[in-house]
């Protein structure tokens, strides 16, 4: 039997079909069907900007899978035939970092599409030790009643619980202001993920059809190409007041990936608040740092998501908490370059997914 998969072969080169023998699990492993894999903005930061892989090309990029598990290896066969998602970052599970709890800075972690072959492919090997597994009704959809597809399941191995992870170090409250920046795919999904956990949220972005998109599932909108930065600031500061929730401590995400966007979340600091940067871009920004002191405030990074939230995440999005069917769309893997050069384009808002 063979597999088919779409690779890099170099930036902005069209990725190529290649038809493989089907490879064989080995030990902790498996082969995984691939139901449905997610195109990220890293994914187009390794095809258009430059950002180098882990792996030398030709590389098979995606990181966000979902899939059925096909063959196992020695010591995996419990994981025959489940369904599963995969984490987009994998650590090692044995050395210092992930004995304390930080597998997601695991030097020997595994990422699809980086560190090893990603899921724009009828068919990956991946470690089974981190999967997360889907629970299926007696027809084969997910379980919950919530109406997601297996394929749809995918985005939250990265656009759905790479803001979980943020919310959560956060110390997100229910007495507390989500303020997201950049309500695309990750920021739409981190909105959500804040309001079910009793947030006030307030989404940002410059982009009309976005925030529309996104407005029934927060508690403000505000576009920031229609305002100046103050005049933001201070609409976004009335909001709080108006909502009566605490007018410091505000948790600022950054999930636009752009320049702007960080410059606009820095800007929103104020006492006791903290910014967590979970987008990504290869350009630089010019801030006072100093504001950090002067704030009594706190700025981390978010890379990816621990394997442990995985669970609760998927949990979310069964009972329904955290919607995806509105912000994903389903295309055929044969059309992967199409879609690419359309997200690059910004020619579509939903996220989307590349079916075999």
């Amino acid at each position: 039997m063979s597999m088919t998969s779409w690779q890099m072969v170099g930036p902005q080169k069209p990725l190529q079909r290649v038809d493989s023998p089907l490879p064989q699990p080995g030990a902790g492993e498996v082969l995984l069907r691939v139901i449905g894999c997610g195109v990220c903005h890293t994914d187009l930061g390794f095809y258009y900007d430059g950002v180098r892989t882990k792996s030398p090309l030709p590389l098979t990029l995606g990181h966000e899978i979902s899939g059925i598990v096909e063959t196992c290896g020695p010591d995996t066969e419990h994981w025959a035939d489940k369904a599963v998602i995969v984490p987009a970052v994998m650590p090692c599970g044995d050395c210092d970092v992930c004995n304390r709890g930080f597998g997601n800075i695991c030097a020997a972690q595994k990422m699809p599409g980086n560190d090893i072959q990603g899921g724009f492919a009828s068919h990956i090997l991946v470690p089974a030790a981190q999967l997360c597994e889907v629970p299926l009704n007696a027809d084969g959809s997910p379980g919950g009643g919530s109406g997601v597809s297996l394929a749809e399941l995918s985005v939250i191995a990265d656009a759905v619980t790479t803001p979980y992870q943020a919310v959560v170090e956060s110390g997100l409250s229910a007495e507390d202001t989500a303020i997201f920046v950049g309500v695309g795919g990750v920021g739409g999904f981190g909105a959500q993920i804040a309001k079910s956990f009793g947030a006030a949220v307030v989404a940002i972005d410059v982009d009309a059809a976005k925030l529309e998109a996104i407005a029934p599932y927060v508690d403000r909108t505000f576009n920031a190409r229609e305002m100046p930065f103050k005049d933001l600031r201070k609409a976004v500061s009335e909001f709080v007041k108006d909502k009566g929730r605490r007018r410091t401590e505000w948790k600022i995400f950054e999930t636009s990936g752009t320049a702007a966007g960080q410059k606009t979340a820095f800007g929103l600091l104020t006492y006791g608040a903290s910014l967590a940067v979970v987008g990504f871009t290869m350009e630089t920004v010019d801030i006072r740092l100093s504001n950090l002191m002067a704030f009594h405030a706190t700025a981390r990074g978010n890379w990816g998501c621990q394997p442990k939230y995985y669970k609760p995440v998927l949990d979310l999005v069964l009972a329904g908490k955290v919607k995806i069917g509105p912000f994903a769309k389903t295309f055929p893997l044969a059309e992967i370059n199409t879609v690419f050069e359309m997200v690059h384009e910004r020619k579509i808002h939903q996220r989307p997914i590349m079916v075999p």
